[in-house]
Formats: C-alpha cells, sequence, structure tokens
C-alpha cells in the first residue's frame, strides 16, 4: 500500500478500510474539532492518548507507546491490522503521519490521505459513528526502527534528518514544547543535533496541501545528501512530523528510514549533548 493515497482512490476502493481523522492542535481540543465535523464513517485517534507513550523528563515529548498500549488503542479505534487503515488530518498529513508509520512499522497497511479534510469535497457529518469490534494483538516495535537519545549519540554513521522549520533548526525561534507542562519547565535549548540536515517536511506540499510529486520530492532529499533511506535517521520536535519525512522517503522510492522518537525534545534537554545552530556548515556526501 502507498504511504499516500487520495480521496479519489477511497472512493474507488471496492474493499473495506479503517478511516481514522487524526487531526491535533497545541492549543485545542482535536476530538472538538471531529465532533464539529470530519469525513463521514471516519474514527477519531487522539496523537497525546493514542500514539504517546509515558512522558517522563528524559523521554521527550512524543515517546512511542508500549505495544500492548498501542494495541488497545488500535482495538477500541477498529483497527485489528487485517484490513489497510486511512489517516487524515487538516495540516497536510504531518500529524496523520505519525500513527500511518507507525502502523507500516508493524506491516499493518496503512496511508495519509494527501490534501487531509480540506481536498474532500463531500458533506462532513458530526455523527460519531460505531467503531467496528477488532482486536490487534501486540506486536513489539521492530529492533532497530526507533533509537533512543544513548543510541543515536552514539551513532557514527547515520545520516540525521531534521524535519522541523528552518528557522527552528537554526535555533532563531523557541520551540514550542516549553511551556505544555509535560516536560519540565526550563526552556530547552535551541539548535540541532550536530551534523543533521534540515528537510523541513512541508517542504514536499504543493500549495493546496497535497503531496508533491515523487520525483520532486526525490529531488528534495537528494539535495540533503539522501539516496536511500536505510541509513537515515529522522526527528523532530517531538518524532510526530519526522513520521512525515519518514514516509516521504518511501513515497520517493528511497525505502524505510529510522525515526528518532525523543527527538528535539529530549535531546536539548540532555545537558551533557552538543548542540549545532545556524545552518549545517557542509552537507555530507550522499549516503550509498
Amino acid at each position: 500500500m502507498e504511504p499516500f493515497v487520495t480521496w479519489q482512490w477511497c472512493e474507488s476502493q471496492v474493499e473495506d478500510f479503517v478511516l481514522v481523522d487524526s487531526r491535533w492542535f497545541w492549543d485545542r481540543s482535536g476530538f472538538a474539532a471531529y465532533r464539529q465535523g470530519h469525513v463521514p464513517g471516519a474514527v477519531f485517534v487522539d496523537l497525546d492518548t493514542a500514539l504517546t507513550g509515558e512522558i517522563t523528563e528524559n523521554s521527550g515529548r512524543g515517546p512511542f507507546p508500549t505495544p500492548e498500549d498501542f494495541a488497545a488503542a488500535m482495538s477500541r479505534a477498529g483497527i485489528d491490522g487485517t484490513v489497510p487503515v486511512v489517516a487524515y488530518d487538516d495540516a497536510g498529513g504531518v500529524i496523520a503521519a505519525r500513527l500511518v508509520w507507525m502502523l507500516r512499522l508493524l506491516e499493518v497497511p496503512a496511508s495519509v490521505v494527501s490534501g487531509g479534510i480540506q481536498a474532500f469535497t463531500g458533506k462532513l457529518e458530526t455523527t460519531v459513528p460505531q467503531s467496528r469490534e477488532a482486536t490487534l494483538l501486540p506486536r513489539p516495535w521492530p529492533a532497530g526502527s526507533l533509537l533512543s537519545t544513548e543510541e543515536l549519540a552514539a551513532d557514527e554513521s547515520s545520516l540525521i534528518v531534521d524535519a522541523r522549520p528552518a528557522n527552528r533548526f537554526r535555533g532563531e525561534e523557541p520551540e514550542v514544547d516549553r511551556n505544555l507542562g509535560k516536560v519540565p519547565e526550563a526552556d530547552p535549548r535551541r539548535g540541532h543535533i550536530p551534523g543533521a540536515m534540515n528537510v523541513p517536511c512541508r517542504q514536499h506540499l504543493q500549495a493546496d496541501s497535497t503531496m508533491a510529486p515523487p520525483e520532486v520530492v526525490r529531488e528534495t532529499f537528494a539535495a540533503a545528501g539522501v539516496l536511500q533511506a536505510a541509513d537515515v535517521v529522522s526527528y523532530c520536535g517531538a518524532g510526530v512530523t519526522a513520521c512525515h519525512n519518514l514516509l516521504s522517503m518511501e513515497y520517493a522510492g528511497l525505502r524505510r528510514g529510522k525515526l528518532y522518537p525523543g527527538s528535539w525534545s529530549a535531546w536539548s534537554r540532555t545537558a551533557a549533548l552538543p548542540i549545532e545552530t545556524g545552518s549545517t556548515a557542509k552537507r555530507p556526501s550522499p549516503n550509498l
């Protein structure tokens, strides 16, 4: 199943699939937006409760849930792994990508709807549908797919790709997780992981928030030295939009990369770890 599909693809399907609304906002409830209007038949999956594990002082803002907790959340949403999952948001897919990449990591067929709810031309509904009965059995996260802070700090061979906007990568803007109350109140340091290349995930979107053609996305990654994803570690602020870069690499034919779930919210709060500011001084050689 392709990482990104269209509403036209959804309408053409004769076989069953689970449609998920995965909208999320910093300052308001995603579920409230869902109740105000969603694509007919969509169930809601919450980023904070279903796709995030226990947050500790050193975990960063977006740790993965345990396989047992994730399986339970998916079961409640009607996802059992036997039918495809299609997820949308209203942010060009950069939020929905977290759920989709997690499912694909477990070999559950899943895709993001390119263009999201803005591209849907039908009438929205406000009724909450009954989710189908489902039981997803816990499956361990594949070894080597998720890197801890310690593993990344010791990694000297991977190409590290930062999905955040360029101004945050350069350290010109404060990090957005500083006042959420889920992590220590002190402001995280600004900048990026030394040696990381900046490939803002929203760079893959066209003006209407649909995905750019695969060849354009491939060229964007190539400009950052990424010719294949196997040795790439993707991160962002909290391990969410980094998943969009990972899906985009698959979409561009570069195969599957790895995720640093702790991302900048974990790295920046580990005082012993180095940081860099400004643009990357030298682009690394393309990974071969």
